[in-house]
């Protein structure tokens, strides 16, 4: 995030990577006062680019939680999304689910390539982890990793930038599981555990070391 961008900008950010936030949350993320937050929060509300809700959790008054809007979401752009989605129709009506697939396998190979040749070299497992959200974040899916408890991590993806074609044609997800799977390695299960086209709001994979029990 670049240093001059507007308390906007990084309040969108905060919700598209953290999910449904407080005003407090908020404020603790600007360094700035609560009521400064929520007269953001307000703004924003104001121009459709957050929506809130207020959740009850025991005594007190109801938290209220602001999360972006369908508008807000316009602001991670779905790359050439029309013309993607007018190509795989293209494609299919040419070419057939078969040539569709054909694609889809070379996009594949091609793309496991370039990772496994940045992946190499790395000591661990988790310094692979590390360089794939580091490749996935330069492609525009906005990754970030972390450590769960017996040494498996998890791979998140805060926004998907092939959006509409994944939803045009599912095998495009269905790849790429496959190409973290490979380009992990044999030492490694990769597993879905949130997906953006089932109304998740993000893409999550837990990776575990081979010979571990995923729970």
């Amino acid at each position: 995030m670049p240093a001059n961008a507007s308390s906007e900008e990084r309040i969108l950010r905060h919700l598209k990577f953290r999910g449904a936030q407080t005003a407090e949350a908020v404020a603790r993320h600007l360094d700035i006062t609560v009521p400064g937050a929520r007269k953001h929060l307000i703004a924003m509300s104001e121009a459709d680019l957050v929506s809130h809700f207020d959740e009850t959790g025991g005594v007190g008054r109801p938290k209220r939680f602001w999360t972006l809007s369908a508008r807000a979401q316009a602001r991670f752009p779905d790359t050439h999304a029309a013309l993607t989605v007018e190509m795989i129709a293209s494609i299919r009506e040419l070419f057939g689910k078969e040539g569709l697939d054909r694609l889809i396998a070379a996009r594949e190979n091609q793309t496991l390539a370039r990772y496994r040749a940045a992946l190499d070299g790395a000591d661990d497992l988790a310094g692979r982890v590390e360089r794939l959200a580091a490749l996935r974040s330069e492609e525009g899916y906005m990754a970030e990793w972390s450590r769960l408890d017996q040494g498996r991590f998890l791979l998140v993806e805060n926004h998907c930038p092939i959006c509409a074609a994944a939803r045009a044609c599912q095998n495009f997800c269905r790849s790429e599981l496959d190409t973290f799977r490979a380009a992990l390695g044999a030492d490694a299960r990769v597993e879905r555990t949130e997906h953006l086209l089932d109304g998740a709001r993000r893409c999550a994979y837990r990776i575990t070391p081979a010979g571990r029990v995923s729970q």
